[in-house]
């Protein structure tokens, strides 16, 4: 086979890479003219975890059971734990690969710690506690990354800081790192399938995306940020545009994002909120905002609780599933029913509907496994954070209840997918998802994907519209 290069750039956004900079990012503009490219829409939920996971297994978060980057251990009140690399399945693609004896590298995806055996090389992701653990396959490659790495990064530390100058120049370093041990991996290991995924695009949004879009309540026009986000920007193309010198022209090569990203309007405060509808019930109310632990509950009195983040998860508290569960499991789905309307109901600090929506993970998913919430919450399309913590004044905070953060996701990341030496004209593909990239790696790859997978195969052409 052809080789397969993908490099994801987490939490890229289209509008800033296909629109607003694209007559400043050389390697990438040049790439769209003789690639298909187009909108690539994510996951349920649009988060980092789980939607690598997806794009590379076939599976959807339900049946991977990853609902973020924390998880429920079990139905109790126990707490969660961070998602690994023992969650995934055992034919992700690259094992696919491996079975009819493809070479791989894998750089930074997640959830790969702790490392996995592979066919090839691997160096885990962010979620590694630290460069201290054993976090490539082998293990003796570690030494090798530290050294072309000049000391290995694996993510931007505090990227929630108001110490803007400080976090930019971690940003830039993460980025520098990571593509020079891609590059050394890519000239010294043999290899059919490389796959990355480089953090520091989403990082550089939640830190200064309010300088660069209007759309966000503290945009300044003019502000020297704006400058130093496009100047980030630059610095990445050409870390892409070296990157890419490295793979051979009749390569199959994808560069892709997960998830794009928008203005963050702020934080509602879901548990206070529940709280208020009588649905959780704390044995004393903290006086100032603090987090919500399993010892703050009153078990026996409380229906439902939040998880914040991105996105919220509702969790019922019910009888039989739950230690001290009080819903009937027969009053399970008019209870949710109920939460849907109300949440639908939500209105902003303006008194205008919120836009908030709940979706039971039954409807959206092909399974379910491990515990996934009862309801899924979107609070104005992304443009609201959930807060999970509790003791707030208000409903709606304008801060992140765990650190500055200017953005959240968006639905749609991009894609951009060059055929080897074939010049496609700068074409454009519609309908890709995220979910389509397993059949689409394996059909490049001349493999029959197995029939349980999701998604499809995405065809360069027939495609719609020019560049």
């Amino acid at each position: 086979m052809n080789p397969i290069a993908v490099i994801g750039l987490d939490g890229a956004a289209p509008a800033l890479v296909f629109e607003r900079w694209r007559h400043e990012l050389p390697h990438l503009s040049a790439l769209r003219q003789r690639s298909a490219w187009g909108e690539l829409r994510s996951v349920h939920p649009p988060i980092t975890v789980p939607a690598w996971a997806v794009c590379f297994s076939g599976r959807d978060a339900g049946e991977l059971g990853l609902y973020g980057f924390r998880n429920r251990r079990a139905w109790d009140y126990g707490g969660y734990a961070f998602a690994s690399s023992a969650q995934l399945p055992a034919d992700m693609v690259w094992d696919t690969l491996a079975a009819s004896g493809r070479k791989v590298i894998l750089l930074g995806i997640p959830p790969s710690y702790p490392p996995r055996p592979v066919n090839g090389q691997l160096v885990s992701c962010f979620l590694t506690p630290s460069t201290a653990r054993p976090y490539t396959w082998p293990p003796e490659l570690r030494d090798e990354v530290e050294a072309a790495a000049g000391g290995y990064v694996l993510d931007v530390d505090g990227f929630r800081s108001e110490d803007k100058e400080a976090l930019l120049e971690r940003i830039r370093e993460k980025t520098r790192k990571h593509f020079r041990v891609a590059r050394h991996l890519l000239r010294t290991k043999p290899w059919d399938f490389f796959a990355m995924v480089e953090m520091g695009v989403d990082r550089i949004h939640h830190g200064f995306w309010r300088f660069v879009d209007p759309e966000h309540p503290e945009y300044h026009p003019g502000h020297p940020f704006e400058d130093r986000v496009l100047a980030y920007f630059r610095e990445l193309d050409a870390e892409l545009g070296e990157l890419l010198s490295l793979i051979p022209a009749e390569a199959t090569v994808l560069v892709l994002s997960d998830h794009g990203g928008r203005a963050l309007h702020g934080c509602f405060c879901f548990n206070d909120w529940l709280i208020e509808r009588g649905y959780l019930v704390l044995h004393e109310r903290p006086r100032a905002a603090a987090p919500l632990t399993s010892s703050m509950i009153d078990w026996r009195r409380t229906r439902a609780w939040g998880e914040g983040g991105y996105y919220g998860r509702l969790f019922l508290n019910v009888r039989g599933r739950e230690p001290e569960g009080v819903v009937a499991a027969g009053d399970v789905e008019r209870l949710r029913a109920d939460l849907a309307a109300e949440i639908a109901a939500i209105r902003g600090p303006d008194q205008r509907s919120l836009g908030c929506e709940a979706l039971r993970p039954e409807e959206i998913y092909r399974a379910t496994r491990g515990v996934p919430p009862d309801l899924m919450v979107y609070f104005g399309d992304l443009r609201w954070r959930a807060a999970g913590s509790v003791g707030h004044p208000r409903l709606h905070a304008r801060d992140n209840d765990i650190g500055p953060d200017d953005a959240n996701h968006d639905w749609d990341g991009m894609l951009l997918m060059r055929e080897g030496s074939a010049d496609l004209g700068g074409r454009r593909i519609a309908g890709a998802r995220l979910i389509d990239m397993t059949r689409t790696i394996l059909d490049r790859a001349g493999l029959a994907a197995a029939d349980h997978l999701a998604g499809r195969v995405l065809a360069s052409a027939p495609l719609q519209g020019a560049a």
